[in-house]
Parts: structure tokens; C-alpha cells; sequence
């Protein structure tokens, strides 16, 4: 038992964990990549399939092309992916609880009549609450 345990060292060993976390690193960004890809609107079918193919037949340096040519709106999807979630997730919470867009109307008319609030910042929540 011995004899196995001492063909390894601790730099082969940290070797082996830097390799590991390198690879689980690209496996996370591939799959970023595919989500973007096939949740992009802006790319046409044919654009989807070129990546696809070219990021199979090239794994590391085709997800390395696709983050430096499209990262940008890789950012930009997924911060519209969030505010679409956090939308959803409002209009979920105010359907949940009972409030419709004229019980909001009605609260703000509240709060600026009792002075909380005034009229410049009472129509900017309004336009929020009808938008």
C-alpha cells in the first residue's frame, strides 16, 4: 500500500488539482456560451449552427473566440434575462398579494396627501405603477 501511495507528490498532486479546476472552469463557460447562444434573438439560425460546430470542432479556442467576439452581448442577455425574471417575479408578488396597478394608484394619492411624498416623485411612482 505503500509502494502506490509514493509515486505521487504534493506537486504532481497540485498539478493534477490545478488541471481539474481549469477543466470545471471551461466545462462552466461552454455552458454559458450554449445558453447565450441559443438564447440569443439577435443571431440567426445559421449564426447558431457555426458556433455550435465551430466550438465542438475546436472545444477550448471556439469558446474563447465566442467571449471575445460576442461577450459583450453575452452581458447584455443576461442582464435582460434578470430583469425580465425580476418582472415576472413582481408582477407575481403583487398578484399574489392582491394588489392591482389602482391599489398602488390609490396608496401614492395617500402618501401625497398626507405629505410623505410630493407631487414631482408622486407622478414619477405613478408612471412606474401604470408603465
Amino acid at each position: 500500500m505503500f509502494a502506490a501511495s509514493s509515486g505521487w507528490g504534493v506537486g504532481e498532486v497540485l498539478w493534477t488539482f490545478l488541471w481539474f479546476t481549469c477543466f470545471f472552469i471551461w466545462i462552466w463557460l461552454a455552458v454559458s456560451v450554449f445558453i447565450d447562444i441559443f438564447r440569443s434573438h439577435d443571431m440567426g439560425g445559421i449564426h447558431k449552427a457555426i458556433w455550435v460546430v465551430a466550438i465542438f470542432a475546436l472545444p477550448l479556442i471556439g469558446v474563447l473566440a465566442y467571449l471575445i467576439v460576442r461577450g459583450g452581448k453575452m452581458n447584455q442577455h443576461a442582464i435582460a434575462a434578470a430583469k425580465a425574471q425580476d418582472d415576472a417575479m413582481q408582477a407575481y408578488i403583487r398578484q399574489a398579494a392582491g394588489t392591482t396597478p389602482a391599489d398602488e394608484l390609490h396608496r401614492l394619492d395617500d402618501l401625497r396627501s398626507r405629505g410623505v411624498i410630493d407631487e414631482a416623485e408622486f407622478q414619477k411612482l405613478k408612471a412606474k405603477v401604470v408603465s
